[in-house]
């Protein structure tokens, strides 16, 4: 079994940064591609960044160089720091894994292919 537990959402202005923590426990850390995505309400859920084994990341053109995804194997935990955030960032953020390496970083896609997800954690960013 794999669980993932996200944390460290909040509400913040505009401008300013949050880092979202995705604890992954029930496996071998190392071995799964990870990504975040994002769900606006009534939206379906899009990819944001992904890291794959080899720690290359991909990111959703909207967040380049303002949104950095990391992983801290000692502590099997995938993070992702956002800064200058826009009300525009303002969703339900997830962390997912499981994804077939080949579609690791296919932010459009990699959705559908995703084993396992976490419960989400709520990012507000007002004006």
């Amino acid at each position: 079994q794999v669980q993932l537990v996200e944390s460290g959402g909040g509400s913040v202005q505009s401008g300013g940064s949050l880092r979202v923590s995705c604890a992954v426990s029930g496996a071998v850390y190392s071995k799964y591609c990870m990504a975040w995505f994002r769900q606006y309400p009534g939206k379906e859920r899009e990819g944001v960044a992904a890291i794959d084994t080899e720690g290359i990341t991909t990111y959703k053109h909207s967040v380049k160089g303002r949104f950095t995804i990391s992983q801290d194997y000692t502590k099997n935990t995938l993070y992702l720091q956002m800064t200058a955030l826009k009300p525009e960032d303002t969703a339900m953020y997830y962390c997912a894994a499981g994804f077939p390496r080949f579609l690791c970083g296919d932010l459009t896609n990699m959705g559908q292919a995703a084993n396992y997800w976490g419960q989400g954690t709520q990012v507000t960013v007002s004006s």
